[in-house]
């Protein structure tokens, strides 16, 4: 059966391959759910089975945002604690997160992914680890709401073992056994993950932090996911206490602490990474492990600046994360961009911290590679999986910016005209075509709201 075509003409594209090629005006081709060509000038005039063409005159073609870090259900507890650093949001939040269930993790999963893709994600991730007792199926709720929702999917199937009884902050409801933890993760991935090039729904095993698991989990963990050639994600060097308690417990950094653990590697990839001396970026470059930046959440908690300038500079891959949405009430990852180049540029680098090409290149490549699927997304090239952006950028809020990547990174959010994920229209003229956003609103605040009695009477 020949091919049906959609076709995007008279764009700018930011190609965001190897070259960060580039066209003023240009087109791209996309033939059922791959890019078949994309270059400069018009399109070519032989095309067959073209299904749509748009006219993009005024607007800039990307790949689709990769987000590589994320807490859906904290979308239900937005707005509180708003002026704690993370241990004491953390104690402050545990006791509600800890009254979850199925309903509630459904509902936020669906706002938060509808968020995102309204704002040109075209792959996401999800890092959920909480877990109580008796709260129903919540990876099967997470993994059905991005279904739903039509964007590409990485389920981080988290775990705790370290319960308030033996000096973590999570109650021992609301954790799991070690044994139970290792099987629901491995069945998790049995059921769900898909290995094939155009995969929809991939697993990654992912213990929650080195102060909320056990040591051993962490190395039964590690040993799980490679024996199901899976991907492993967790929490890293977030703050200056995380450090101070695996030195104090572990006699070790927690660079020195992860790599112990089996917890370094192409396959791994840590979320902030705040805090990492040379050292500890040197072990990352050596070992291929991946690092998913999350600028606001990090600034929202006083956790300080990452080294991200550093990182680049020494081989180590990094992607954009927006984090949970209770310590990034915004809830997106195109605002991202921006923040992180202008935090970074607080930093020791200044003014020459990032550019706007390498803020696009985090926030698409550097997130496909971070999530092993460089191969597959994160650029427009000939043969890749079609998820593509386009901005409108001919607004009031970006007209005068002569340079389209250059408005898209500093200037203020831009409409999405067209999000496509793998070739099939997920966003058009800046809404959702697959879900009801006023509906997800709706299911949003009334769990919410449960929550907040549930937890008020607990």
């Amino acid at each position: 059966m020949a091919a049906s075509r959609i076709v995007i003409e008279n764009c700018a594209i930011a190609t965001v391959d190897a070259n960060d090629t580039e066209y003023a005006s240009g087109y791209v081709v996309v033939a059922d759910n791959r890019i078949e060509s994309a270059g400069g000038g018009k399109a070519p005039a032989d095309l067959e089975n073209v299904a749509r063409r748009i006219d993009g005159t005024g607007q800039l073609v990307t790949p689709g945002l990769v987000n590589t870090h994320h807490h859906f259900y904290q979308w239900i507890t937005r707005g509180l604690a708003t002026d704690h650093n993370l241990f004491n949001w953390l104690v402050a939040l545990y006791p509600t997160w800890a009254r979850i269930d199925e309903p509630m993790v459904r509902a936020a999963a669906r706002g938060s992914l509808a968020m995102m893709a309204r704002g040109g994600v075209t792959t996401a991730m999800d890092h959920h680890y909480v877990y109580p007792q008796g709260s129903g199926d919540l990876s099967g709720a997470i993994i059905g709401a991005a279904s739903e929702t039509g964007v590409r999917f990485t389920l981080a199937r988290g775990s705790m073992d370290r319960g308030k009884s033996d000096g973590g902050l999570p109650p021992d409801f609301a954790v799991e056994s070690l044994e139970g933890a290792l099987a629901a993760t491995e069945a998790t991935i049995d059921k769900h993950h898909d290995a094939s090039f155009d995969a929809m729904t991939q697993i990654a095993v992912a213990p929650c932090s080195p102060f909320s698991v056990s040591t051993e989990l962490l190395r039964q963990g590690a040993e799980l996911a490679r024996r199901k050639g899976v991907r492993l994600h967790t929490h890293g060097s977030e703050t200056v206490e995380e450090e101070e308690f695996c030195k104090e417990l572990f006699g070790m950094g927690p660079t020195d602490y992860f790599e112990s653990t089996g917890w370094l590697g192409q396959d791994v990839w840590m979320a902030h990474c705040v805090h990492m001396n040379d050292s500890d970026i040197a072990a990352f470059a050596r070992t291929g492990t991946g690092v998913a930046h999350c600028p606001s959440s990090n600034a929202r908690l006083a956790a300080g600046i990452a080294r991200v300038p550093d990182m680049l500079a020494a081989g180590v891959p990094v992607g954009l994360g927006v984090d949970g949405t209770a310590s990034n009430e915004s809830g997106e990852l195109h605002t991202e961009l921006r923040n992180a180049l202008l935090i970074n540029r607080l930093g020791s680098h200044r003014e020459a911290a990032l550019n706007a090409r390498q803020a696009l290149r985090l926030g698409t490549y550097g997130g496909a590679q971070v999530l092993g699927r460089a191969d597959q997304i994160g650029s427009i090239e000939a043969g890749k999986l079609a998820d593509l952006v386009l901005w409108k950028m001919d607004t009031l809020a970006h007209s005068s910016i002569a340079d389209p990547v250059t408005a898209l990174v500093f200037g203020a959010a831009a409409p999405v005209t067209l999000s496509l994920v793998n070739g099939k229209t997920v966003v058009e003229a800046g809404h959702l075509t697959t879900v009801d956003e006023d509906a997800i609103a709706r299911s949003a605040r009334d769990e919410a709201q449960r929550l907040a009695r549930i937890a008020a009477q607990a």
